[in-house]
């Protein structure tokens, strides 16, 4: 498809600007969380592959609604060239394969759950357990967006992928999370990764051990916080800047060593994803 040929060209080019807005490392995420299952799996799986070497084929689903929702092209390309941006330095890459526009006002406002978004997604669904599958939209009710697991693949296949407000796309309306950064916290849950603040302060938490434990969500970016002072997992301050907090966009720029490590233990046991 030429469309998805210059998508996948620009948003390539465009790469060295976003991570020269980003610190060194990975950068970029925010979201509702995900859903689905409990992302659960153990981190004993396969070693972590070279950087860049697992490609992600994208479909991108924009729905809209007489008109309502009809984001750019350039909008989807800013959104491309975010997610590509902030897993750089780990194993994977995306590559856009098609994009899609849907005019169905149930579709449209489907929330998580419910027979439009199962609808929705049984139509435009395409590609096996390795491809991400993006649905934008305006479900209302405050979500940013939502997120399958990849131990849910299995039992209910047609529901996979990740629904995003469309507003959350970089030249969105939806400020502070109006950056793209929506998109990368939910494919990190597509990935199998938790919340930063999951668990509190106690238990198991996120099983991520570098991300310290956090009582709750941060909201703006508040520098030095640290809800967690005491205990076993009291590791230093709160990984606010994580993409799997819900910090403001320009707030969020990394993924940790160890959620790299995890986010392929479960993909590659779940997703299968492997080296092209």
């Amino acid at each position: 498809m030429e469309q998805a040929q210059r998508l996948e060209r620009d948003f390539r080019a465009k790469r060295a600007a976003l991570l020269a807005k980003k610190p060194d490392g990975v950068g970029g995420g925010n979201g509702n969380g995900g859903g689905g299952d409990d992302g659960g799996g153990d981190t004993s799986g396969p070693s972590l592959p070279g950087e860049n070497t697992i490609k992600i084929d994208v479909y991108f689903h924009i729905i809209t609604s007489g008109g309502q929702g009809a984001d750019t092209l350039d909008m989807v390309d800013e959104q491309m060239a975010v997610l590509d941006g902030a897993f750089a330095g780990t194993p994977y890459w995306f590559s856009l394969i098609d994009v899609t526009e849907s005019d169905n006002g149930a579709w449209y406002s489907a929330g998580p759950g419910t027979s439009a978004e199962a609808d929705m997604k049984r139509s435009l669904r395409q590609g096996g357990a390795d491809a991400l599958n993006i649905y934008s939209s305006s479900p209302g009710q405050g979500l940013l967006g939502w997120a399958t697991f990849p131990a849910s693949y299995a039992t209910n296949p047609d529901n996979d992928g990740v629904v995003i407000l469309n507003e959350s796309m970089p030249g969105g309306t939806a400020a502070p999370y109006d950056e793209g950064d929506t998109l990368v916290h939910e494919v990190g849950h597509w990935l199998g990764l938790y919340h930063t603040f999951q668990g509190g302060c106690n238990g198991s938490g996120d099983y991520v051990a570098d991300t310290p434990a956090e009582r709750s969500p941060a909201y703006g970016c508040p520098i030095g916080r640290d809800s967690c002072p005491k205990g076993k997992n009291a590791r230093g301050l709160d990984p606010i800047t994580n993409f799997m907090d819900y910090s403001d966009d320009a707030c969020m720029i990394e993924f940790s060593p160890d959620q790299v490590l995890r986010a392929w233990e479960l993909s590659d046991t779940y997703r299968r994803l492997s080296s092209p």
